[in-house]
C-alpha cells in the first residue's frame, strides 16, 4: 500500500477545484454534497491553495466570520505541500504526518491540479485489505 503511486488513488476520483473568490459557504456546501474534506484553490489552472474543513471551522466559524461573505482565499493554506502523481502514497502519508495535515494535493509537472489524497485513503486501503483477509480466514475456517 505505501509503495502504490498516488495516481492509482486519484484515478477517476472527483475533486473540487475552486476559484479564489468562491465564498466559504459555497465551498462547504460543495464539500458536503461530495463528501470531501478539502477544496483545492486554483488560479489559471494552477494550484495556489487548499481550503479544508479545519480551515473553515477554525478560521471562519470560530472567529465569527460570515461564511457567505468570506472568500476561500482568506482562509486557505497558500502554497500547500503537494506531490506528483508518480509519488508513492507512503511518501504522501509521511508528509501528512510530519506536517500535521490530512490532505495533500496532487499536481502535474506544470502545476496543473490532478486531484488530492487524504489520510482517509490509507484507512480505506487498510479496510479493503482487512475485508480480504477476513474473507480468506472465513474460507479457511469453513474448510477446516
Amino acid at each position: 500500500m505505501p509503495n502504490r503511486s498516488v495516481s492509482t488513488l486519484i484515478h477517476d476520483r472527483f475533486f473540487i477545484a475552486a476559484p479564489l473568490d468562491l465564498d466559504v459557504l459555497s465551498a462547504a456546501t460543495l464539500m458536503r454534497q461530495h463528501a470531501l474534506g478539502a477544496v483545492l484553490v486554483v488560479d489559471d489552472g494552477r494550484l495556489i491553495g487548499i481550503c479544508t474543513e479545519r480551515d473553515i471551522v477554525f478560521d471562519v466559524v470560530a472567529n465569527g466570520l460570515d461564511p457567505a461573505a468570506t472568500p476561500v482565499s482568506a482562509v486557505m493554506t497558500r502554497n500547500p505541500v503537494a506531490v506528483g502523481p508518480d509519488m508513492p502514497f507512503g511518501h504522501a502519508l509521511h508528509l501528512m504526518f510530519e506536517g500535521g495535515f490530512r490532505h495533500v494535493p496532487v499536481v502535474g509537472l506544470h502545476g496543473e491540479v490532478l486531484g488530492v489524497v487524504s489520510a482517509r485513503d490509507a484507512l480505506e486501503l487498510d479496510m479493503i485489505r482487512f475485508k480480504r483477509d477476513l474473507a480468506t480466514r472465513e474460507a479457511i475456517t469453513e474448510i477446516l
